[in-house]
């Protein structure tokens, strides 16, 4: 009973806040078609989309290969290069970093007896647990483009600003999800393994790590579908990825080089997401 008057006090509060959001006045669903707006979208789609070596000559497949291909040997090949580099470069440090954290902020592995349940954890592994975990909602909270910001403020403008932000970004995530992942562990086995002998660190590394690795590693490849994303975007702050090459062409209102590039970022997106997908399979089979 309880249940059914939350869902149905939640689908209410979802309805008027839809409502409220058509009706308060800021957004007007009649300025998505003003006359203005239709002559924008005809020229954008009619002329300005159109690669500029074939508005005068008219459409054709030889013509349009070959405008792509020379925009994708000057420019596209090594942007594509540079947006991997940055995805791989921040997930591999944000994966070595989560993975770390994620043991600090596991209340089952940070007590005096670890990965066993009796006995108290102790005020000073209780205090550790709760500044990593602070820690890492810190790093999560503040997103990837801010830290971008700052960072680039502080090193200037190369790669490692962005690298650096999703890596940050992404060690709070991966550290909550391998935290969560360590705490759900059958603790039975660890236990016995400790009770042979093994130090703290031994259980962790040899008993612990083996388990929760195949989990942790399909989130590392899914938060790489991100990064991927991400490094597009973050280009836009000077880096010479495909975000860069988006931000040059729009700002010279060469459109048609655009929507390229952006069309080539979709892409790379797509082969990351198939990649990852592949990645996370394989690890569920093996699992």
């Amino acid at each position: 009973m309880k249940r059914d008057w939350w869902l149905r006090t939640s689908l209410a509060l979802l309805l008027g806040l839809v409502v409220y959001s058509w009706t308060c006045g800021e957004i007007e669903l009649g300025q998505l078609f003003t006359e203005q707006r239709q002559a924008n979208l005809r020229r954008f789609a009619g002329e300005e989309i159109v690669p500029y070596p074939l508005r005068e000559t008219g459409f054709s497949f030889s013509g349009w290969s070959s405008w792509a291909m020379e925009l994708f040997r000057s420019r596209g090949a090594q942007a594509c290069l540079a947006t991997f580099a940055i995805a791989w470069v921040a997930i591999s440090l944000a994966g070595m970093t989560g993975l770390l954290m994620s043991f600090l902020a596991a209340r089952n592995a940070m007590r005096a007896r670890p990965f066993e349940s009796q006995g108290a954890p102790g005020a000073g592994f209780r205090a550790l647990t709760t500044a990593v975990r602070a820690l890492l909602v810190f790093l999560r909270a503040v997103p990837e483009y801010i830290w971008a910001f700052l960072l680039l403020a502080m090193l200037g403008p190369s790669a490692w600003p962005a690298i650096l932000a999703l890596a940050i970004h992404n060690a709070g995530i991966l550290g909550k999800l391998g935290a969560e992942s360590v705490e759900a562990l059958d603790t039975r086995t660890l236990a016995a393994v400790r009770e042979l002998g093994a130090s703290r660190g031994q259980v962790s590394v040899l008993a612990a790590l083996p388990l929760v690795l195949g989990r942790f590693l399909m989130y590392f490849f899914y938060r790489f579908e991100t990064c991927v994303r991400e490094a597009t975007v973050l280009g836009m702050l000077g880096v010479v990825s495909l975000g860069y090459w988006i931000q040059d062409a729009r700002s010279k209102q060469y459109y048609d080089e655009m929507v390229f590039f952006v069309a080539l970022g979709a892409l790379i997106v797509l082969a990351a997401d198939l990649l990852s997908a592949w990645a996370r399979g394989t690890l569920r089979r093996m699992r």
